[in-house]
């Protein structure tokens, strides 16, 4: 698929905010300014600027122009329903996924109340951290149904296990029931998150159906404390 003519504006102007180019509260150059550096159009400068302001790195402000926000945390999209590869793309940072545990089990009782099955259900168990400009910082814990994902590697996992479940499979993935909360670090945290000293983690419970309303997914996603904001677009109905 060819790439967007926007997309990589988008992430040079993202490099510039991370390395300090343009720093919090600046405003970024015009339209007008932005079109003449990079030889494109306003309506591409436009789309790079939407996208921006979608992913936490400025504000657009009429009458004022383009403001950067901080952007010490990451932002990290609470009511959206995205891969680990889709995040990294917006994020614009040297990343990488490390496979720790994989495997076919049978679950505990825990994990067949999560899931909603029976003890002799085989579930895929997948372990991997996410490795963000050499911190691992993400710890993903991804339980999946043998009975809609028959085949799965290794390989996939370091990849993207969504990616593989549409393309491949043709699986429609749909919706997810999320829960967020703040849990005290565990032995497997301190082995494969490096925590600087946190003793808690937030943790981020998908349960994710297909579009038959099937379960066939439970994610537990730890976060180190001091490196997300988990952010949402809520618009007010008017009566």
């Amino acid at each position: 698929m060819k790439e967007s003519k926007y997309a990589p504006i988008y992430r040079q102007i993202v490099q510039d905010i991370q390395r300090g180019f343009y720093k919090t509260n600046a405003i970024l150059p015009s339209e007008n300014e932005l079109s003449q550096q990079f030889g494109t159009s306003r309506e591409t400068i436009r789309k790079a600027l939407n996208l921006l302001a979608q992913n936490g790195y400025i504000q657009k402000i009429k009458g004022k122009g383009s403001v950067v926000l901080d952007v010490k945390k990451m932002s990290f999209p609470v009511s959206g329903l995205v891969s680990f590869k889709e995040l990294q793309q917006s994020l614009g940072r040297d990343t990488k996924t490390i496979v720790y545990d994989f495997g076919l089990i049978h679950p505990d009782e825990l994990l067949q109340q999560q899931l909603q099955i029976k003890p002799d259900a085989e579930v895929w168990k997948v372990i991997r951290s996410r490795e963000i400009q050499g911190e691992r910082i993400i710890l993903d814990r991804d339980f999946l149904l043998k009975d809609y994902v028959p085949l799965l590697t290794k390989e996939i996992c370091e990849q993207s296990i969504y990616e593989y479940l549409e393309r491949e499979l043709k699986l429609q993935i749909s919706f997810a029931k999320k829960e967020i909360v703040v849990e005290p670090c565990t032995d497997e945290d301190r082995s494969y998150l490096d925590i600087e000293g946190f003793d808690h983690v937030v943790v981020v419970k998908n349960y994710v159906y297909l579009e038959d309303a099937s379960l066939f997914q439970y994610t537990e996603s730890r976060h180190r404390l001091d490196k997300f904001r988990f952010v949402d677009f809520a618009r007010r109905a008017h009566r």
